[in-house]
């Protein structure tokens, strides 16, 4: 488990008193290619909360990605959220990025979604 500094502890504590949370069309908003442009591969989903669930993952360290079994073929939010932690691995993010990253990422929600002190 990574040590987690005290912005990142307030902000674990603050996502979960966001006054309203995106919905689950919200998360699995699919990108669409662009129409200039032919692509043949399936569409991207991303969201903010799969973004925050893959930096709060990444920040954390517990358990580490290599260490986790990937979802099923059928559970789509979960294949979103393990997407974008595995894409924060790829990238290289360290677990002190990923907090500073999260932190950043709940300040915009709170403001966006409105918050309960």
């Amino acid at each position: 488990m990574a040590p987690q500094t005290a912005e990142f502890k307030k902000a674990v504590v603050d996502s979960r008193k966001l006054k309203a949370k995106p919905t689950d069309t919200e998360l699995l908003e699919v990108r669409r290619p662009s129409p200039t442009r032919v692509e043949f591969s399936r569409p991207r989903l991303t969201s903010s909360l799969s973004q925050l669930y893959g930096l709060f993952k990444q920040g954390t360290q517990d358990p580490p990605f290599d260490q986790t079994k990937a979802p099923g073929m059928f559970e789509i939010k979960e294949k979103a959220k393990r997407g974008a932690w595995e894409k924060l691995v790829k990238d290289g993010v360290t677990p002190a990025d990923a907090q500073k990253k999260y932190v950043a990422l709940v300040m915009k929600l709170k403001a966006l979604h409105g918050y309960t002190p």
